[in-house]
């Protein structure tokens, strides 16, 4: 390992997005006087007859939820895009702006309000899984559909609104910001090499095997070298794979395993229900064959030092780059000792 990388500030380069990261390995010693986040180790019941996502409670637009085993999914209530919005395109001087389609739905990814994924089994995450692989191909063959989004929020730090334990999944008639830098940085990569950037990337850290988290026979867990957030991780396919649809059964289940893995491990690393966003970018639903995409999911967790102390993006971060103390090689090590 190159010791410079932990005892000297440095910048990181994201090979997806082409952006930099400050890493600043020697301020992790600074004594921390700043905002404490209070965590809350209520006990929650399987049921809450006050949760609009339980199983047979109704929710707030007055529809009744079906009485699910596993995963259930609807049209989210207070969706950010509109299938049947308007379309326009309005260019003013320098006033521009286009609409935008979508459709958005939440997935409950099981009917205990008490669970996370952390607390599920491989098994009840492998239908999750497939959920997810469903849904991808189903909102990805609406004509006005170009990508599919699928992510959760976990924990009130996050700014989740339901415990019950949930993700979502937007589609949308355009590219999202940070999905138009991955796909033009793999795409550029592709036409060079003809191989894949991720791919590629992946074959570099099982050399070095300094930032791997957890490994089964398809998937690598890792902290990427260029990660931002404190315990930043990815799952990615060790298989040149465009999307989750591609997965097969096998390869399903050992996706599942390793988001039980890491989910397990963050619960560990600080004794709580770890927060965190989660998503998955893949190929988008354009009709186009999209062969530089390499797949991968991605968590952003906020915890920095303890389950009380949250890493904020200000100041620096906001105005300048993106900026970390602990390095990614410091945090893999602490995730792997819980595995």
């Amino acid at each position: 390992m190159n010791t410079d990388l932990q005892d000297y500030s440095h910048k990181r380069f994201n090979i997806l997005t082409g952006e930099w990261v400050l890493v600043s390995p020697h301020r992790a010693k600074r004594p921390w006087q700043g905002q404490k986040e209070t965590i809350s180790n209520e006990k929650r019941h399987s049921y809450d007859p006050n949760c609009y996502l339980c199983a047979g409670n109704t929710r707030i637009n007055g529809e009744v939820n079906p009485n699910y085993d596993d995963v259930f999914v609807f049209t989210n209530d207070f969706a950010a895009l509109q299938k049947d919005s308007k379309t326009f395109e309005i260019e003013d001087g320098l006033f521009k702006a286009e609409s935008e389609k979508g459709i958005c739905k939440v997935i409950c990814f099981s009917p205990n309000h008490s669970k996370s994924l952390a607390d599920m089994s491989v098994f009840a995450i492998e239908k999750v899984v497939q959920t997810w692989q469903k849904e991808y191909q189903l909102l990805g063959a609406n004509e006005h559909i170009n990508y599919v989004q699928i992510f959760e929020n976990k924990g009130a730090v996050m700014g989740c609104s339901n415990p019950h334990p949930h993700g979502q999944i937007w589609s949308q008639s355009t590219l999202p910001n940070e999905v138009q830098k991955k796909d033009s940085h793999q795409l550029e990569y592709y036409k060079n090499k003809k191989t894949s950037l991720l791919g590629d990337y992946l074959i570099q850290e099982l050399q070095k095997q300094e930032r791997i988290v957890y490994e089964n026979e398809d998937f690598l867990v890792l902290t990427p070298y260029w990660a931002v957030w404190p315990f930043e991780t990815m799952i990615a396919p060790k298989q040149h794979l465009k999307s989750i649809s591609e997965l097969s059964e096998k390869q399903a289940n050992t996706f599942a395993d390793a988001i039980s893995k890491i989910t397990k491990a963050y619960d560990k690393l600080f004794e709580c229900s770890f927060p965190y966003s989660s998503g998955i970018h893949q190929a988008p639903t354009n009709n186009e064959s999209n062969k530089h995409w390499h797949w991968h999911m991605s968590f952003y967790p906020p915890l920095l030092r303890s389950a009380t102390v949250k890493k904020f993006m200000v100041g620096y971060e906001m105005f300048g780059t993106p900026q970390r103390d602990i390095t990614a090689e410091q945090a893999c090590e602490r995730l792997r000792a819980f595995l």
